[in-house]
């Protein structure tokens, strides 16, 4: 068993602090949550006729829920362990507090197997978000531990129907169960493939919408690999949000690029006429693959897209550049290959990836050291050098930042808290350090992680 370090002893009582008796929460953490999550062995038919097993959901009873929470409201969130084997729940592109933030030893001990956690937090930001493991990465998620998060905006823009989509694959074999979750020769480069693309668990599911109506369709790409570019056609469709964040004006749904982590909100006007189709593609060179389809329903409600409401900007301070310190990151191969620490986590076994030529050794109890030290409230510019010909979505825990510049495109000012860096691509990001605490800094290709691209960084007074 390995020994306590004084960073697993801070841990302890922060942890406990956090989630029964910070900022005034002693009183609701006693009362029952708002939300309870069981992460479950699950069993499911993903290919018609054939029940995959060895599944994992964070319901005992079906695929993982739907949580939806209020802007500025605390939510109380227990996660029950019932695996057999230790995990953490992340929440993808929340500014929560530290404490709340789900990843093993850096904010939280791992919950082992038996136990429970209570979250605790006070969303800042509405939009569409996600949530997962960061324990056991690669397995936990491969096996189905992806779910849809959404904050309500405080007025509501007027969408006749709100559809989460959570995309992903998984690996199967011809028979229906999974094979290997990934090939090392594939995460030393752009990463394994899943077999099977889903949405919702379902295989091009088929969902009735109003007809002439506005649906908000909420596209979270859950994947632990893919980089795809997604269409929405048969309808009028506009992009009103990334990554949670409203765009200054709508772009068009024919092309999304989008990376694992990251997130669009599309709203469409439904065609007229009943029975009509609008379908979202994944973009391929030998030929485009529907993953759902929208079928129109009814009477025709006879609305457009100037009937909604803009998004209301999130409150995410805008950094002085004129002021900002800039601080470089190189993501590239590891230049050692050492094998990665034995951790509770688990390991893929290979190191292939780093952060600014270091590879992170797995998530051990430390101490670790962080790979930059930014002061509470100060402006930064990250200059991110990819020098790799490989794609890395890096995501970037409890802070967003903005898009400022690129070698190789140009970007839209965007507000994000996942960046993708193309083949040998420097892009310069900006950010306010508003939010202090330890925050994990990796790429979301799970593979590339756990093979050493991530490190953290840290926020301090």
């Amino acid at each position: 068993m390995l020994g306590l370090s004084r960073r697993e002893l801070l841990l302890g009582s922060a942890a406990t602090g956090a989630a029964f008796a910070t900022g005034g929460l002693a009183a609701r953490a006693a009362n029952s949550p708002d939300h309870t999550l069981t992460i479950s062995p699950y069993e499911h038919s993903l290919l018609p006729g054939i029940v995959t097993r060895d599944m994992m959901s964070f319901a005992p009873d079906g695929p993982p829920p739907v949580l939806r929470m209020r802007r500025g409201e605390t939510t109380v969130i227990d996660v029950q362990n019932t695996l057999n084997e230790a995990s953490v729940v992340h929440w993808h592109g929340l500014r929560i507090a530290n404490a709340m933030d789900g990843v093993p030893y850096l904010t939280q001990h791992p919950i082992e197997a038996g136990q429970s956690f209570r979250y605790a937090f006070t969303p800042p930001d509405a939009g569409t978000f996600w949530y997962h493991p960061h324990c056991n990465t690669l397995e936990q998620m491969g096996r189905g531990l992806t779910g849809v998060l959404i904050v309500e905006e405080d007025e509501d823009p007027g969408f006749d129907m709100d559809i989460p989509l959570n995309i992903r694959d998984f690996r199967l074999g011809g028979d229906g169960q999974f094979i290997e979750m990934f090939k090392a020769r594939n995460a030393a480069r752009g990463g394994t493939y899943g077999t099977v693309s889903t949405v919702n668990w379902q295989i091009d599911p088929v969902y009735e919408v109003p007809a002439g109506g506005l649906v908000r369709l909420r596209l979270a790409v859950t994947d632990v690999t893919r980089v795809g570019t997604f269409g929405v056609e048969g309808g009028v469709a506009q992009v009103i949000a990334l990554d949670s964040n409203p765009l200054p004006g709508p772009m068009s749904a024919e092309n999304i690029l989008l990376s694992p982590g990251q997130r669009a909100d599309v709203a469409l006007k439904v065609p007229d006429e009943e029975g009509q189709d609008v379908t979202l593609f994944l973009r391929r060179p030998n030929g485009d693959k529907a993953l759902a389809r929208f079928r129109a329903t009814g009477t025709s409600a006879n609305r457009q897209l100037a009937d909604l409401k803009a998004l209301p900007s999130n409150p995410v301070p805008r950094p002085d550049l004129a002021n900002a310190e800039v601080i470089d990151f190189v993501f590239g191969w590891s230049p050692e290959g050492d094998a990665p620490q034995a951790s509770i986590c688990g390991s893929l076994g290979y190191t292939f990836w780093s952060i600014n030529r270091e590879a992170w050794p797995g998530d051990v109890p430390g101490p670790l050291d962080p790979l930059a030290r930014m002061k509470l409230g100060k402006s930064y510019v990250l200059r991110l050098r990819n020098e790799s010909p490989n794609a890395h979505p890096i995501h970037l825990h409890g802070v967003s930042f903005q898009l400022l510049r690129s070698n190789k495109r140009k970007l839209p000012p965007l507000v994000t808290d996942t960046a993708l860096l193309l083949e040998e691509e420097t892009m310069e990001i900006a950010l306010v350090a508003d939010n202090p605490g330890d925050w994990a800094f990796h790429c979301h290709v799970i593979e590339h992680q756990k093979t050493g691209l991530a490190g953290f960084l840290r926020i301090e007074d």
